[in-house]
């Protein structure tokens, strides 16, 4: 699923109303009602709502890896953002000109996403030949607002 950095996905925009997105992508299987929702959707997404009103708007689209590769991922450009090392992710990104800060989990990038790991995945999991010991992150999630968002 192709990103749009700084305001979502196809399906589901930042400030879209949830009574909205739910007639696109119907109701999530975990969630319903609260701030956080989990939508049954390849990669799968957790939408996080403004607190403001029972028919909320979107302030954060998230993408989980599917462990599929290819458009089963959250993808931008062309470059494949979950379920590679998260390095990888950053430099492919970096030179197509995308700039980022690093955060305690990952990198937040100017364009208005983030790319990072939880530490839940390991090497191993993407690559067979990699030990045990390899420490390189893996590229779980995708978050993807306003930049400000980030920072806040």
């Amino acid at each position: 699923m192709e990103i749009i950095p700084g305001r979502g996905v196809d399906l589901v925009k930042i400030g879209d109303r949830r009574s909205h997105v739910e007639e696109r992508i119907g109701p999530p299987y975990h969630g319903p009602g609260g701030e956080r929702a989990v939508y049954d959707t390849t990669p799968m997404m957790v939408i996080t709502y403004a607190a403001d009103s029972p028919d909320s708007t979107v302030e954060l689209v998230e993408m989980k890896y599917s462990g599929e590769g290819g458009d089963a991922e959250a993808q931008l450009d062309g470059i494949q953002l979950t379920h590679r090392f998260l390095d990888d992710v950053v430099a492919d990104l970096h030179a197509r000109g995308y700039t980022s800060t690093p955060s305690d989990i990952g990198h937040d990038f100017h364009a208005g996403f983030s790319v990072w790991s939880r530490h839940s995945l390991w090497a191993p999991d993407i690559d067979p030949a990699a030990d045990e010991d390899d420490e390189r992150a893996v590229a779980e999630g995708v978050s993807v607002a306003p930049y400000a968002y980030f920072c806040g």
